[in-house]
């Protein structure tokens, strides 16, 4: 039986990718040893499933779908730099979301929920919408500098987004990074 890497996400627009690369190059200035996240494949994850089976992947669809139904679309603000789990001790390197995060923390226990009747247990930790930049390969003392300029990106405004639909992706792990393919797009109406 063939396993699927799978996640359930929600896509940005242009002008936000575009404005989080302008964050990334400015970041990357402070040198550190980050691997940054390519823009074109920036999405907001909702519930990362791991390895599904193929054939429960119909099943996935469709549970999605359901716990949707009938949320509306709706517009989110990315605003200011930051870190997990913390600025000053830099894991993992995002942009954090303004307006539209009760909406998304909504959207996403809506999700959590459809998939636990197909037994995808519920994550242990809060859902924080953001969009990751990147993530830190070694800390250390040559991250000041990047601390410094995360504080100073505090209120970036990365623009905002429409979200329209709740995607099910697939994802592929190459020498070249990830490469997502949707399987399964549910339209919030």
């Amino acid at each position: 039986m063939t396993n699927i890497r799978t996640f359930v996400a929600v896509d940005i627009n242009q002008e936000v990718r575009r404005r989080a690369a302008d964050l990334i190059r400015r970041l990357d200035e402070a040198g550190g040893d980050v691997k940054w996240v390519d823009p074109e494949k920036m999405h907001i994850t909702l519930k990362f499933l791991g390895d599904v089976p193929e054939t429960e992947v119909t099943d996935v669809c469709r549970a999605v779908a359901g716990a949707v139904q009938g949320f509306g679309s709706f517009e989110v603000r990315f605003r200011g730099a930051g870190a997990f789990p913390s600025v000053d001790r830099p894991r993992t390197i995002w942009i954090g979301v303004d307006e539209g995060s009760d909406e998304l923390i909504e959207l996403q226990e809506r999700v959590e929920a459809g998939l636990a009747r197909l037994d995808y247990p519920p994550e242990a930790r809060r859902f924080r919408p953001h969009l990751t930049l990147g993530r830190i390969r070694r800390g250390g003392r040559h991250l000041s500098g990047l601390t410094d300029l995360l504080s100073q990106y505090a209120e970036y405004d990365a623009r905002s987004a429409r979200i329209n639909e709740a995607i099910v992706f697939s994802s592929e792990l190459t020498r070249q990074g990830p490469v997502y393919m949707p399987m399964g797009r549910s339209k919030l109406t």
